[in-house]
This record gives C-alpha cells, structure tokens and sequence, in this order.
C-alpha cells in the first residue's frame, strides 16, 4: 500500500487485507476493548499476554516505606532512583504487565535540546541512565541507538529558535551543529531540502527501547532490594485524618490484599485521575489518542538520524530500514471514557485525524510517496494545561505524590524526573527547581474544573511544536479569574495576559478594546472559528524573538512611571490572612525577617525551606486586633497578619504555609481572600500627590512614614493602603524600567527604552 497512493484514499481500508498477516493491524475500536495483538515495532517487544486474571507475580508484603503505582516509564524510572538513593523498602504495583499502558507503544525518541535549562538537565540524566548506567549495573543492553536529531526549519524564526536551542546546550556541553540546506542534504540524501532555512543537528539524540528500558529499571531496582509486582490492580486508598485534620496516606488496597505505607506515588499515566479521585486528589490531565504509521522497508535509510520538521508537525523515527511518522494535529481526539481493562491495546487509526501529516512527511521525505505501510499504533497519550508534567506532594493529602501528565515525553523525561521524584521524596523537596512541574503550581479552582483543564490540554497538544515564543499567550480557558478592575481595563484597550488562570494586565493597545473571546478549539470538532479577533491579531504580532510591535507602548508607560506616576493592577496577587492563638508563634517561624512590630508596619520579608533555601519574598502586614471587616480585615483578638505574595506563586506559597502549620502544630488559620480583593500599586514620583486628592489621610513622610498601612478612606470606600517602598522607589522604578526592555542585546547596542548601551558582563 503506497503511502499517499492508497492510504490518502478511502479504499486505503478497504486494501488493509491484502497485506501479509505479519504486517497487518487487527481491527480495533474506540470503545477501547484490549487486544491480544501486540505489533508495535521494536527490537525487543513484550510477548507475555495480558495476565491480570492470574493473581500478582509475587507476594504483597504488609507495609512498605513508598508504594509506587504504575509500571510504565515513570513508575520503573521512579523505583529504581529510590532504591539507588537507599531506600530498599519500596514497592512498585503494575495492574497488568509492565509498560502496559501507554509506555509499550511510545516512539521511544530522545531529544536533548528543550528551551529550559532544568528541562535539558532532566534530558541528559534520562541520556545517562539509558545509555551508560544501567548496562554497567546489570550488564544488559536497554535498547539505546544513538543515531542522531535533525530539527528542520523552514523560516528564520524557526531557525532563530533552534540558536537560542543550541547556545543553552553549548552551556550544559551538548554537541550541535546548524547545517545549511546542501550541508543537510550530504547528512541525509533522501530529504528534500528545496524549501529549508537551514536545520539544527545534535549528533547525540537516539531512541530507546521502551520495553527493555522498563525491564531492565526493574531488575536494577529489584537488585538493590524493591519489590516488582505485575497483574495488582490497585482498588482503592486509605487515607486518614488526624487531630489537626491533615489528611495523610494510609494504605494501598488491592483485590489481593493492603499495603500499609505513608507514601504513594501515582505513576498510571491517562489512568491517573482515577486513582487520584480514590484518595480524594485532583489530576488535571486528559487522555487524547495520539498516532504514528510505521514504514515498509526504505533503501538508503539506515543510519539516517531522527527528524523533527515542527513547521509540518511531523516527527520521523528511524525503524531499523523503515520509518515511524507521526504528528500533532490541531483535532486530536479525546478519550473520552477511560477504560481500566484497556492494557497492551490500541485503537483504530482515524485517517480522517491523521492525514494531515501525510504531506508534511512526503514533502520532507518524497520517497514515502511509494512506500508502503506496515501498521499504525494508535494508543492514549495524557497532556496536561501547560504542557508540563504533575509532580510532586498533592496539596489536598499528605504522602500522595504524582509522577504523571508527561505529554508524550515520558520516557525522555523519565529519567531526570525519576530522580527529582526520588529525591522530592526522601528529602521533601527536589534537588532541581521544579517548580515549573510542581503539581502546587495551579490553583484548586483550576484543577476541579473540567473546562479549563480540557481547553488547555487540547490547546497545549495542539501548539505542541508551534515555536516557543517569548510573548506568546494561550487562547483556551481564559477570563477563568478576573479582578474588580477587569471590565473597565478592558474597555481602555488592555491586552491581558494569562498566569495561573488570572487575566493579569500586559499592555495597553491605542486602538481600542481588545477582549478575549470563548476558546474555538482552532475550529476543529465543527467549532466556528472566531473571526475578527483582534486580541487573538495582536498577539500574533507578537511573534518574534525581536522586540514586539507594542514595545513603544511599553517605553511610553516606564517612562511616565520614571518621571511622573503609573497605576498598575496588582490584584492577581494572593492575599492571606494569618490568624489564631499560635499565630505570632507561626509568624516566626515562617518569616526570615521580624514581622512582630507594632500594628500599622509591614514587613518585607522572606521564607525559608528545611535546607535553608529561599522559598519566597513577601510583604507581612501587622493587624489591629479586632472584628470582622471582611474582606478588608479579619476577626482576631489577638496577633493577626496580612500577607501579599505574587500571583504566579501565590499557590505554592499557600501550601507550604500550610505544610508548615501542619508539620508544626500551630494552631492558626490560614486565609486566601485573592479572589474578593483588588490590587492597585501607585508608583513615580507623583504617586502620593495623585493619591493625596484621593485618600482622607496625610501622606506626608512624618504621618504616613514608610514601612507602614492604615485603613482609610478612598472615594467613601475604605481599603488598606501601604507605603512599603518609600525612599527606594526610584530605584525599583528603574530597575522596572529595564526589565521591560525584556530582551538581552549585543555589548554596546542601545536599549529602546532608556537609550543606555548594554554592557555584557
């Protein structure tokens, strides 16, 4: 069956039969019954049918120190990194085979180049692991090629972004070349190279083998004393509540027995979400079906490195002589109903879905054009909001950790995450900043709602190899949390931005309002497609690694704030109330600076973690002792604190306060009021001549001294009203005013904002 020939036409189908029996893909549905055909093309494929029915392959023991649940990449990567960092006493329970899920049927591909430097340190630990450390420790081979990346581009932007790629790797000793188009055509001779920019080639990208990986971190981790078992569903969490009311891991229950443990970690890829909602733990994840077709037989293909074309949402992995192609498509199809018997299954491959990669492919490789195909997999794949993985100690019960929502990067990532989750583990935090993947980075009003959750996860496979753009905004699920001063702003012409759900104020566009609109899922599942959406214009004028067309704008607004005064919304920051007999007790524990000073100061201040590490900064208000204002106070009859913290970590500030309450036993409450409270940051030299006509209050130096709060008057409301900065204000100010020119330039060039030359240190 050629591969536009027949498979571009419905008969393609209807051809199926007359391929070879070993070649062919059995019939299989979207109502996700499970198969006994395993064909996924790989040098070592798992051959032991489902067994779930036969009872676990070894023995439960009655407690153990960790419980990992989940035999595919993450569960195996995770076990094995905590049986190597000592802790022996761990368990790793698969429902059915190893990898059964969703890892048998990754493409296994390998990239080391992403545009984080904590990503491409996660990527090259995975790389070491595979590679190098696991054939030493047990001297079987996991199935590692090496045989190279090429990522193509086809526009200078596209080019510009695989630099910036190359000059972080060069930092962490990544080995890659940019090739021009005749250079790429000498690396590989059957690539069309006609309509290139120029390619980015990192010699040392492979593939892995995703069944003798897995296989071979199991008999690592079992060699260091944990225990594997295959075919134990797990069916249920035990979690209990103690005196303080903190909810913390139980047990583990099982159809063939229960686990006593205090810690569990929830590796079950698209199955995560379930077994979240046994202890009561949100996973925000959607499973969607992700595909890829795999070649016949291609002379001159040997040795060919693997492709990346991101403008033609297309990947092809080397096969031996024969190719994987596979995408990313603007209409991927969710599954639904998520099926617990669905192990070592596929489903059928929608052509209709699919076919838009087919010419991508051929375009970059013109020799599929005749080429046959030999089988498609089709399987579920999870993603997640923001396109980054769930990790870490959920906030909703203690001991219960998630190692999911990996975005088809789960045996990349395995390794690197594996080892943070580890580490996340034995000693309370990673040793990485992870906060990027911390599962306490969303908001709880996100993470239970179910249109946010599949906005942005369609959206983020959607845009999964659009260019990383350093202005770029998403579209789904927005206006999810909007401030007092949203509607008004709005009508003014401000362009939001999204963080954390927030519609937080970007700029201002002279042209007039510019409101986001309802999500069209980029017209797909018969969606109309928004027409005449100027926010969704602006934004794509936005694209670029230079400065964006608005940057005059933004120089109008520093400049205004250096010499005169600026109003900026600050209302997407969380705002607590500390209270209770033990708060001053809490207050002095949490907070590096002392923030016990007379009522009416505010403090600014930091908080440490365990290893003596800056968690945050924040500002710390002292309370009047007295009734209930709400939202503008709280009741308390005796020390009580206002706390201002941003809003991009306003979240995860909130659960290590509370861990903290917790771990201690203070007997205080914590209070978020984010929602019911609006913002405002007065700032220039003219901001207490503007807000003196406003307030009923002297804000002289002497009555209002710096450092302080009052709750006064404005316009007949009454709000809190701070002088935090005082004398340093200039110099925030222009340390503001150079953040914004938000990009690092060439030693000598002038800024557009301040006109003063960059000096590269």
């Amino acid at each position: 069956m050629a591969f536009v020939g027949r498979a571009v036409q419905r008969v393609a189908l209807a051809a199926w039969p007359s391929l070879s029996p070993l070649c062919r893909t059995s019939s299989r549905s979207y109502s996700s019954e499970p198969t006994n055909e395993k064909n996924v093309p790989y040098e070592m494929t798992l051959k032991q049918e489902s067994g779930a029915a036969s009872g676990p392959t070894k023995p439960l023991p009655r407690s153990a120190d960790v419980v990992v649940i989940g035999g595919g990449s993450l569960g195996c990567q995770t076990i094995y990194h905590l049986a190597k960092m000592g802790m022996t006493n761990v368990v790793l329970l698969e429902r059915d085979r190893l990898t059964a899920g969703t890892t048998w049927h990754t493409a296994g591909l390998l990239w080391q180049l992403r545009p984080s430097d904590v990503e491409v340190e996660l990527l090259a630990h995975t790389r070491n692991v595979i590679s190098k450390d696991l054939e030493e420790e047990t001297g079987l081979h996991t199935g590692w090629i090496q045989n190279g990346g090429l990522f193509i581009a086809s526009n200078k932007q596209r080019l510009d972004e695989y630099k910036r790629l190359m000059s972080l790797g060069k930092v962490y000793g990544i080995e890659s070349y940019v090739l021009s188009p005749a250079e790429t055509k000498d690396l590989y001779p059957l690539m069309n190279v006609d309509d290139l920019y120029g390619t980015l080639y990192v010699p040392k990208d492979g593939t892995m083998d995703p069944a003798g990986t897995c296989t071979t971190l199991t008999r690592a981790a079992s060699a260091k004393g944990a225990t594997v078992i295959e075919n134990c569903p797990v069916t249920g969490i035990q979690v209990r509540t103690d005196d303080l009311g903190v909810r913390k891991v139980k047990a583990v229950e099982t159809a063939h027995g229960t686990i006593e443990t205090q810690c569990v970690v929830n590796c079950a890829g698209v199955w995560a979400t379930k077994l979240g909602d046994m202890a009561g733990v949100k996973v925000p994840l959607i499973a969607m079906h992700h595909a890829y077709v795999v070649t016949e037989r291609i002379e001159g293909i040997q040795n060919m490195p693997n492709v990346r074309d991101h403008d033609a949402s297309v990947y092809l992995r080397l096969q031996g002589d024969a190719l994987s192609v596979g995408g990313y498509e603007q209409n991927p199809i969710f599954w639904e109903e998520v099926n617990d018997k669905f192990a070592f299954s596929l489903f059928d491959l929608d052509w209709d879905v699919f076919m838009q990669h087919i010419e991508g492919a051929i375009n970059r490789v013109p020799v599929l054009e005749q080429t046959g195909i030999k089988s498609t997999v089709c399987g579920p794949e999870s993603f997640t909001a923001d396109h980054k993985p769930l990790m870490g100690e959920a906030p909703e019960v203690r001991g219960f950790f998630l190692g999911c929502g990996f975005n088809s990067a789960g045996m990349m990532l395995g390794g690197g995450c594996g080892r943070e989750l580890a580490h996340w583990i034995i000693y309370g935090r990673p040793e990485r900043d992870m906060y990027g993947y911390d599962i306490r980075r969303f908001h709880h009003s996100l993470t239970d709602n179910n249109r946010w959750i599949r906005e942005r996860s369609h959206e983020s496979y959607a845009k999964n190899y659009s260019v990383v753009f350093p202005f770029d905004e998403p579209l789904a699920s927005r206006n999810m949390r909007k401030d007092p001063f949203h509607q008004i702003l709005t009508e003014q012409g401000c362009v939001f931005q999204e963080r954390h759900g927030w519609e937080r104020p970007g700029w201002f566009n002279k042209d007039g309002a510019a409101p986001v609109k309802e999500y069209d899922f980029y017209g797909a599942y018969g969606k109309r497609k928004n027409t005449s959406y100027k926010y969704s214009e602006l934004l794509a004028k936005e694209y670029t690694f230079d400065f964006p067309p608005h940057h005059n704008v933004i120089k109008s607004e520093c400049l205004s704030c250096r010499h005169g005064v600026a109003v900026f919304d600050m209302s997407y920051f969380g705002k607590f109330y500390l209270t209770g007999p033990d708060a001053k007790k809490a207050a002095d524990w949490l907070f590096t600076a002392d923030v016990n000073k007379k009522p009416g100061s505010t403090v600014y201040t930091c908080m440490l973690n365990k290893r003596g590490g800056a968690e945050a900064d924040l500002t710390v208000s002292r309370l009047e002792p007295g009734a209930a204002n709400l939202p503008l106070a709280p009741e308390s009859n005796g020390d009580a604190y206002y706390l201002a913290i941003g809003g991009g970590v306003a979240e995860h500030n909130w659960n290590h306060i509370q861990t903290v309450l917790q771990d201690q036993g203070f007997r205080c409450q914590l209070t978020d009021l984010s929602e019911d409270m609006g913002m405002i940051s007065v700032q220039g030299p003219k901001s207490r001549d503007v807000l003196q006509e406003v307030l009923d209050t002297d804000l002289s130096n002497e009555a209002f001294p710096f450092s302080t709060h009052k709750v006064v008057t404005a316009a007949g409301h009454q709000v809190r009203t701070a002088v935090p900065w005082s004398t340093v204000q200039s110099n925030s100010v222009e340390k503001t005013r150079r953040s914004r020119c938000r990009l690092v330039r060439m030693d000598g060039e002038k800024c557009q904002v301040c006109d003063k030359e960059f000096q590269l240190k």
